[in-house]
């Protein structure tokens, strides 16, 4: 990338550059056979009873909202199993059991959530030439276990939990605090995220030179909103839309160089 291309790119985590919700999925499939013989020892749930347990948790981990200043993630989390719990069996709520569950289900995750070879090898030739940071929404001790877990420090110049911060994405904020950790300008850094919501629409409001929509489906909406400037399939796609952006900028150049020269 030359002096006028871009120096910095900011990689969301979840579901961009590890696959966190099928972590949860095995976790919650490998968890169940252990969740069933907690739930069966003690309490002689039968094995539907434990896995509509685990369902319902798996339904309100999708639909979660979680306000860092109202309960910790642990606390929430372990309301989720006590929930379900409470709703499938009837009775007394026993939060022992669903932090037991819940803390099963936590180190099974960890264990699977993994940066991929090929991803690790992209990140390291990408880093030769732009400068790289980890942005990523959520609660400090999560988000820093998961990065952890999947070991994703040494291929970032910085990394950036939002939960850290005053804001998290899509405020400009945040966007702007990476710019000064990294010493580059807003108008010289891509965002790389699969949601739409706080990458893309985080990276619009910051004034980013560009954005780029990980969608794994690629069955995109006519009227997606907000719209980014690119859409990728798998993020081993970057590197080619990062070429195609330099291109455009030598084009844009080589054309003001000659309407210069002619003027």
């Amino acid at each position: 990338m030359g002096v006028h291309g871009v120096k910095a790119v900011f990689f969301d985590l979840d579901n961009t550059l590890v696959d966190t919700a099928a972590a949860g999925r095995r976790a919650i499939e490998e968890v169940l056979p252990l969740v069933m013989s907690a739930l069966q020892a003690k309490h002689r749930y039968s094995e539907g009873e434990a896995r509509a347990i685990c369902d319902k948790v798996q339904a309100k981990l999708l639909k979660e909202c979680h306000d860092p200043a109202k309960i910790c993630i642990t606390d929430l989390r372990i309301s989720h199993w006590e929930e379900a719990i409470q709703e499938t069996m009837g009775g007394e709520a026993n939060r022992n059991l669903a932090a037991e569950c819940y803390f099963l289900w936590k180190s099974t995750r960890l264990q699977h959530l993994t940066l991929a070879e090929d991803t690790r090898d992209m990140l390291t030739e990408l880093r030769k030439r732009v400068r790289l940071l980890l942005l990523t929404n959520g609660d400090k001790q999560t988000q820093r276990e998961k990065i952890e877990a999947c070991g994703c420090q040494p291929y970032f110049d910085a990394i950036v939990v939002g939960g850290e911060q005053k804001e998290e994405k899509p405020a400009p904020s945040i966007f702007h605090h990476c710019c000064d950790l990294l010493g580059v300008q807003p108008a010289e850094c891509v965002m790389v995220g699969d949601s739409l919501d706080t990458d893309i629409q985080g990276g619009l409001n910051a004034g980013l030179k560009a954005t780029v929509w990980l969608n794994k489906a690629m069955t995109t909406p006519a009227d997606i909103s907000p719209v980014p400037h690119y859409i990728i399939s798998s993020v081993l796609d970057l590197p080619a839309i990062l070429q195609k952006m330099e291109h455009k900028i030598n084009a844009k150049l080589g054309t003001d160089h000659t309407a210069s020269n002619n003027g």
